[in-house]
């Protein structure tokens, strides 16, 4: 799922570890997740580069450290990653009977229902997204999610519960769900306002992995590194030399791969979302991965990509979902109102079209873009 080139991207010298027989519990795999479109080609500095990496959340990730470890740190970094991963699919993984997130969606007591700090951390992200953007980002898609093939079951699920989400898409346009729930940070609670609500945090855990992930090596006393997971990225300080973490977005295109623009990240995370890789063909139609929760349907399928610059990769992810769902101009005119640092990729007749918000232009200090030879003015 994902779009990370591996391709050369060991650093000379390093030494990869893969902690054996890592769980592989599916989070991401086909919900609403962002579909992430970054090439990973960061130049590697010194033998000293470390890197980890192994499978999760149904796609990949590799932690880079460029710092002197010795064999006691290597393995404290290796539990820590290995922990913060665990704690994320344990609590929030939809694919997971077992896990924290799957129990409150089976529960259908009338008393509040207690979550972790971790899941209410989250899901107070997602509800700052969703109101912020009218709904467009909304944590309790869960059940569309299933009805229209994306989750556990895949395109082959409950297809009587798919149609009648699809009637529910007809008769109430309104649909915003993210209303419909209350929760207490301070009780750390959930309780559901109607029935049926079920929630899908996909659209923001994988981001705030990486958080975690980031925070557990800066508590290690560690500042030089990058993290990604399936596409999504937080780079801490800058390499021993100076440079920052280069990473590329990807162009957004269904038979090819290539890099459109590079960026350089330096205490910045980077999301992208898309739906020019993760799609499923009925006939003549794609369907994409993204549901817009508004209309009860998954967003009409684009070809786009949306990149969000932002402090905290749980932010960024969750953004670039909405900004996906609100589309091109829509989209670009909340991002400009939030302040926010985006940069939204569309196929043209020629090229990428490429729009940039004002807060992204200042931060890249770029005015144009490359692509194939071609310049597409912002």
């Amino acid at each position: 799922m994902t779009s990370v080139d591996r391709a050369g991207a060991r650093p000379q010298g390093a030494s990869p570890t893969r902690r054996p027989g890592a769980r592989q519990v599916g989070l991401l795999v086909a919900g609403v997740a962002v579909m992430a479109a970054l090439f990973l080609s960061t130049s590697r500095s010194g033998p000293a580069m470390r890197g980890f990496d192994g499978s999760t959340m149904g796609t990949t990730y590799e932690v880079l450290i460029d710092e002197v470890l010795s064999e006691d740190r290597v393995t404290a970094v290796r539990e820590a990653v290995t922990a913060s991963l665990d704690e994320v699919n344990d609590l929030m993984s939809t694919w997971d009977p077992t896990s924290e997130l799957s129990t409150f969606n089976r529960y259908r007591g009338a008393a509040p229902f207690e979550v972790s700090p971790a899941t209410m951390e989250v899901i107070q992200v997602a509800i700052r997204v969703a109101e912020s953007s009218g709904g467009a980002f909304d944590p309790t898609v869960g059940s569309l999610v299933a009805a229209w093939g994306f989750g556990p079951e895949g395109s082959e699920g409950d297809r009587e519960s798919r149609e009648s989400m699809r009637y529910v898409a007809e008769r109430r346009p309104d649909h915003a769900g993210h209303t419909r729930i209350a929760i207490d940070p301070e009780a750390r609670t959930l309780t559901r306002l109607e029935p049926g609500i079920e929630l899908d945090l996909s659209g923001v855990a994988k981001g705030y992995a990486v958080d975690r992930i980031a925070e557990a090596l800066v508590k290690l006393g560690l500042s030089r590194f990058m993290v990604e997971i399936g596409g999504e990225i937080r780079a801490g300080g800058a390499k021993r030399d100076g440079s920052p973490w280069r990473v590329g977005i990807e162009a957004p295109l269904v038979e090819k791969r290539e890099v459109f623009l590079t960026l350089d990240l330096v205490d910045e995370a980077l999301a992208t979302s898309g739906d020019y890789r993760n799609f499923r063909e009925e006939g003549e139609l794609r369907i994409g991965h993204i549901m817009d929760p508004r209309s009860a349907r998954p967003v009409s399928w684009r070809g786009a990509s949306v990149s969000v610059l932002h402090e905290r990769a749980a932010d960024a992810d969750a953004w670039a979902t909405a900004l996906s769902v609100l589309g091109p101009s829509e989209g670009y005119e909340l991002a400009e109102r939030e302040g926010l640092a985006v940069l939204f990729l569309l196929p043209a007749e020629e090229g990428i079209q490429a729009r940039a918000t004002t807060a992204f232009r200042e931060r890249t200090g770029q005015e144009m873009v490359e692509d194939g030879g071609r310049n597409e003015r912002w």
